[in-house]
């Protein structure tokens, strides 16, 4: 599998990344409008807010799912019976964001989700018409007025070597939403299943975007966009010894668009989460 990099200033650039999306399900985007400044500033400083006892007040709510979710109450993967080896923070507009933070944090939030609705409208125009007859409406309506699409702020802690065996900072795992926006983490460890079974790297490089596919879009489009399988491996020497910070945005739609004779996207979310654990 070869993860295309497409420059977001190139004239063809929506036609590329869509192909690539829907050959590997995964696209690396170099030249992107979100600030890189930003982006580092928001690792170093949640970090922080990580390191810190202040997080504890932010306990999240299994109702809202919005706030701190520790490294005891983190996600099993689907499939998985180990927890991953990681804590992070959920951040919606209408949720419980610390204060020191929110400004910046909804800035990113808000550069963020317009990349994101672009890049869907790329995807919508370059869906092939007969895989477009069965969306319920417009990939580009499905998102208008979403209270849904989740920043999630995720810290990796460094390893202690009390790890349980096999455990992963993040066991392999497709995503729930439509469109995943990823900026370049702060230590590599990514890596995509190509259709061969094969592990293979994603860039690390730091102002790349990673995007990929979420389970909802292959639901919608019948499988076009393929949600691929992806991971976060642990590191090794003095990497590990290092926290790995990261800020993907999950792009979702309301909860009553249909996604498919199966499902509407409130109801597959609210199955997704009951699989990971972190809702009953």
């Amino acid at each position: 599998m070869n993860v295309q990099q497409v420059d977001y200033r190139a004239s063809d650039a929506a036609e590329r990344f869509t192909r690539s999306l829907h050959e590997t399900g995964f696209a690396v985007l170099s030249h992107h409008p979100i600030p890189q400044t930003l982006v580092t500033d928001l690792y170093q400083r949640w970090l922080a807010f990580f390191d810190s006892p202040d997080k504890h007040a932010y306990a999240f709510s299994p109702e809202t799912q919005d706030g701190w979710f520790s490294t005891a109450v983190s996600e099993t993967a689907k499939g998985h019976t180990l927890k991953d080896l990681k804590e992070y923070y959920h951040v919606y507009p209408w949720g419980r964001i610390p204060p020191e933070l929110r400004d910046d944090t909804l800035h990113y939030y808000a550069v963020a989700s317009a990349l994101a609705a672009q890049l869907l409208s790329w995807v919508e125009r370059y869906t092939p018409p007969d895989i477009a007859a069965h969306y319920s409406q417009p990939l580009s309506s499905m998102i208008e007025k979403s209270r849904g699409t989740l920043l999630r702020v995720l810290r990796y802690p460094p390893l202690t070597g009390d790890e349980p065996a096999g455990a992963l900072r993040a066991a392999a795992h497709g995503d729930i939403n439509l469109l995943t926006i990823l900026p370049a983490a702060s230590a590599p460890g990514l890596q995509v299943q190509g259709r061969d079974g094969r592990w293979q790297d994603v860039p690390c490089d730091f102002g790349t975007l990673v995007i990929n596919i979420g389970d909802m879009l292959q639901e919608a489009s019948r499988g076009y966009y393929p949600s691929t399988l992806h991971r976060v491996i642990n590191p090794t020497g003095q990497a590990a010894r290092q926290s790995r910070v990261s800020l993907p945005l999950f792009l979702h739609p309301r909860d009553e668009v249909v996604l498919s004779e199966r499902y509407s996207a409130g109801s597959y979310l609210a199955e997704r989460l009951r699989e990971l654990g972190v809702k009953s």
